[in-house]
């Protein structure tokens, strides 16, 4: 809706994890290294810990395109599978034909034969699992069971979990305790300081093809790091409502109203605004489709 007025080739804060937006933070990069470092030297289990909207997915979705060649990986973006709904998964992205009419002790053999096969041509292969926090406790045992798999010097396959703090929780019962054993790397994201938001923002405008004046002052910008607490998707849906209702009031400048706007629009955020006689987000939203109707109607637009 704001692309043409403020020049944007495209939307600079979606939700949706879109790695051509990597900022490269602090603990992005750290986490990237150890996950790196750590399936290059052939450990079983490693783990990458962080609240919600912290960017986990999108950080699994860039260790999937960087990922050295030689590796074979198989994504499960929602693990919430029984353990034979795990399994024919994995089978699925190991190429493994007719995985789902398979028994259950055939399909693991073949898993193991393939994996097998995958090493002798050179290749490592990697089970990375995104949301690993929602696991059922059987097709956690199950995945245990799968780093048995190994040869006398290296693991057959590699486990990479990306959760929220849910799975810390479970893994510190002692039904887990052998799980908890295995998990060799770990890593815990954390949020973004004010300095690190301010770039942030930045960034994505900048990636989103603006090249104007600041539109977020360092102001702004501090203040949204106060409310979102740092939290990646939550100073994206802020920044896209303030887009939003200073592109609906014809304004070029993000202002303090506009935050305030935001932030009563968002139930997520720390506060809500002191700040009176704010207009409503969804009236401005209206307020500008019709704008934007009536001009293209008289020929002022295309």
């Amino acid at each position: 809706m704001y692309l043409y007025h403020f020049g944007l080739t495209e939307l600079p804060f979606t939700l949706t994890p879109n790695t051509a937006f990597y900022v490269g933070l602090e603990p992005h990069n750290e986490a990237l290294a150890v996950l790196l470092t750590a399936l290059k030297t052939g450990e079983g289990f490693i783990k990458v810990i962080g609240e919600v909207g912290t960017g986990k997915t999108l950080l699994c979705r860039k260790l999937l395109n960087e990922i050295p060649e030689h590796f074979v990986t198989a994504y499960i973006p929602n693990p919430y599978l029984k353990p034979d709904e795990l399994r024919r998964a994995v089978a699925v992205e190991l190429g493994i034909k007719q995985a789902q009419r398979m028994s259950v002790q055939l399909l693991t053999q073949r898993i193991q034969q393939r994996l097998l096969e995958l090493h002798s041509a050179g290749h490592s292969v990697v089970l990375i699992l995104d949301e690993a926090q929602a696991l059922p406790e059987e097709s956690l045992e199950a995945l245990r069971l799968f780093t048995n798999l190994e040869t006398e010097t290296r693991k057959l396959l590699q486990v990479v979990l990306f959760a929220q703090p849910e799975l810390d929780e479970r893994l510190a019962t002692t039904r887990f305790r052998q799980l908890k054993q295995r998990i060799t790397f770990s890593y815990k994201l954390r949020a973004m300081t004010t300095l690190e938001v301010q770039g942030y923002i930045q960034h994505r405008m900048q990636v989103a093809g603006y090249k104007g004046a600041t539109l977020f002052s360092a102001a702004i910008s501090k203040k949204v790091a106060k409310v979102s607490l740092g939290i990646p998707r939550l100073v994206n849906v802020l920044c896209h409502k303030m887009l939003m209702l200073s592109y609906g009031q014809g304004q070029y400048q993000i202002t303090n109203k506009h935050l305030s706007a935001a932030i009563e629009d968002t139930e997520a955020t720390t506060q809500t605004s002191n700040v009176k006689g704010s207009l409503s987000l969804a009236a401005l939203v209206i307020s500008a489709v019709l704008i934007v109707y009536v001009l293209k109607n008289y020929g002022v637009i295309a």
